[in-house]
């Protein structure tokens, strides 16, 4: 009897030990799920909300209207229209493949752009806007409007795009726009800042090297969606800031006299104010439409510019290489005289050529001028006497003298680079 009662508790002890040990693992489970679940839901309640509204909003970014070029009387000779585009965002569509070839007989696209579209879907995330046209004429637009009831996921879209209203009368100092690429957005923070597919940025000229001035910011749009990412509502529309209208000295009268003075020729016309040294008009020729780039130049049309011998790409009043002609005559004669090489009264006999270094050289005069002084020289324009001084005076110091002149510098830097 003994024995079976102190067996009886000893197995009683056991089984509340048993029951303590359970106990006390469960309360520390429970204990270690109530720390989850506060550090959870208080301490990281912001970013868990956070991702919650990136799964629920969306954003949609318009591309920002770019500032207007005006010339010294306020008129817009670089300035924006309204463009008819179509936009995709293919996670709002149901069937891709259906909308896609509805879109094709809709706006007749040829098989090449067809593939370019399909090209564009594949390379872009399902949530990014895919860009089907950007310059759709009022026929086609109103059509797909008319079937937008077929058409899920598609938006016609009223956007803002670049006019050249002058066409090639201001391309080597405006420049032109065009689709930005990787180069760009990587290189100009402000781009990459305010990049949406479809966004045209300055390429060559005033568009490019005034481009954080230009480029304005973009209108976005916050909008809810389902757990199938359609949307649902607008929740907030944020207006962006236009770039900065721009204002230069050029008057454009003057400027379209100077391209119909160099119409079917080579050649540059610049006028300036004597008195500020503003720039009153500017043309190379031949010139181009920059209107061409605006919506992508078509291969032909670009060999036709890049061929061209009278090369059009090359702006000729900044970036052409000329000899200097009579020009250079008073910076010799500066040069020798700063230097002691020669006085004010140093004579030279010029008989109509001179030899030097093995080769003859031509004065303008084939008689010659007899003897002439620094002042006559200059007076008369005389090859031989600045080829004589040239000569004392060597390359080194005369090119020191030249590069106080400016001369070997880029005038503007990149400002007007084509």
């Amino acid at each position: 009897m003994i024995s079976s009662s102190s067996d009886n508790v000893t197995k009683l002890n056991s089984i509340n030990r048993r029951m303590f040990i359970t106990g006390s693992l469960k309360f520390m489970v429970m204990i270690g799920l109530v720390s989850r679940l506060f550090f959870l839901q208080v301490k990281e309640n912001k970013k868990y909300l956070t991702l919650s509204d990136k799964n629920r909003i969306r954003e949609w970014k318009l591309a920002p209207v770019r500032g207007e070029f005006l010339d010294y009387f306020g008129n817009v000779i670089a300035g924006n229209f309204e463009a008819y585009q179509l936009h995709i965002i293919p996670e709002e569509v149901e069937d891709f493949r259906y909308v896609i070839y509805r879109l094709k007989d809709l706006l007749e696209l040829s098989d090449k752009e067809f593939k370019k579209v399909l090209k564009k879907k594949n390379e872009s995330k399902p949530w990014e806007t895919l860009i089907i046209s950007d310059n759709l004429d009022w026929k086609r637009f109103s059509k797909i409007n008319n079937h937008l009831y077929d058409l899920n996921g598609v938006k016609p879209v009223i956007s803002i795009s670049r006019n050249y209203p002058f066409g090639e009368n201001f391309t080597h100092i405006i420049g032109y726009v065009s689709q930005a690429n990787e180069n760009d957005i990587e290189k100009n923070e402000i781009i990459k800042k305010n990049f949406v597919p479809g966004l045209k940025v300055g390429k060559v000229g005033l568009e490019k090297s005034l481009e954080e001035k230009l480029l304005g910011t973009n209108d976005i749009e916050r909008y809810e969606v389902n757990a199938y990412g359609r949307r649902i509502s607008q929740l907030e529309f944020q207006k962006g800031k236009k770039g900065k209208t721009l204002r230069l000295t050029i008057d454009t009268e003057v400027q379209k006299l100077a391209n119909e003075l160099l119409k079917d020729k080579a050649g540059s016309i610049c006028v300036m104010d004597i008195f500020t040294g503003s720039i009153i008009a500017m043309h190379s020729s031949p010139s181009f439409d920059p209107n061409l780039f605006v919506f992508g130049i078509s291969q032909d049309e670009w060999q036709i510019i890049r061929n061209n011998p009278m090369k059009p790409l090359v702006n000729k009043t900044l970036q052409g290489n000329y000899s200097p002609g009579s020009t250079i005559k008073p910076i010799v004669a500066l040069s020798a005289l700063e230097n002691g090489i020669i006085n004010t009264n140093f004579t030279v006999k010029c008989t109509g050529k001179t030899d030097m270094y093995g080769q003859t050289y031509h004065c303008w005069k084939k008689k010659g001028h007899g003897f002439v002084s620094l002042r006559n020289a200059m007076k008369q324009s005389c090859d031989t006497y600045f080829y004589e001084i040239a000569r004392k005076l060597g390359v080194d110091k005369l090119s020191e003298t030249a590069k106080k002149f400016g001369l070997g510098k880029e005038v503007f830097g990149d400002l007007f680079s084509i």
